[in-house]
């Protein structure tokens, strides 16, 4: 549905006049995209990932150099697909990549068409995240982060408390300090 509502659109653009096919710019879309666009798999990354990158721009049995320079991940190529009539390439995405959205650009080996792609990386899969270790609050904790510290004050304040009861029995018995 989706492919056909794009490929009416483009036919009605293109009946019109308005050339609107030929000079607007290319987007990220699905792979078989009628207007040769540059689909990227997947559309949102975590640093370190690998990322796929196809396109029919190309025609078929066509190559094509990639540039994904603006990720950090440089250049790479794209190759002819068996039986899909793709160009299909891939490159990773180096775990320093900070979020946000990046262009990549691909340049047909025959024709030097360019399309381009958004590629967006996140810091996180999708995945829910827990919590993991000690939060230094400065408070400590039972077991703190060392269990001798942890002995010692247990231990005075034990003297204390015994402390504290002798002076407290002395007084009601009327020894005084």
């Amino acid at each position: 549905m989706r492919r056909t509502a794009r490929l009416l659109t483009g036919t009605a653009l293109a009946a019109a006049g308005a050339g609107l096919l030929a000079a607007g710019p290319a987007y990220g879309g699905e792979s078989g995209d009628p207007s040769g666009a540059l689909s990227l798999r997947p559309s949102s990354v975590v640093p370190g990932d690998r990322a796929a990158a196809d396109t029919e721009a190309c025609g078929a049995g066509g190559t094509a150099a990639g540039d994904a320079s603006a990720v950090g991940a440089g250049a790479f190529t794209l190759a002819a697909e068996a039986d899909a009539g793709a160009t299909t390439g891939g490159f990773r995405v180096p775990p320093g990549a900070q979020p946000g959205t990046y262009e990549i650009v691909v340049t047909c080996a025959g024709s030097g068409k360019e399309v381009t792609g958004d590629l967006v990386v996140t810091l996180s899969s999708g995945a829910q995240v827990y919590p993991k270790g000690s939060v230094k609050t400065g408070v400590g904790g039972a077991l703190g982060p060392d269990p001798v510290q942890t002995a010692a004050g247990v231990a005075a304040l034990a003297v204390a408390a015994a402390g504290g009861t002798w002076l407290l029995h002395r007084r009601a018995r009327g020894d005084g300090i």
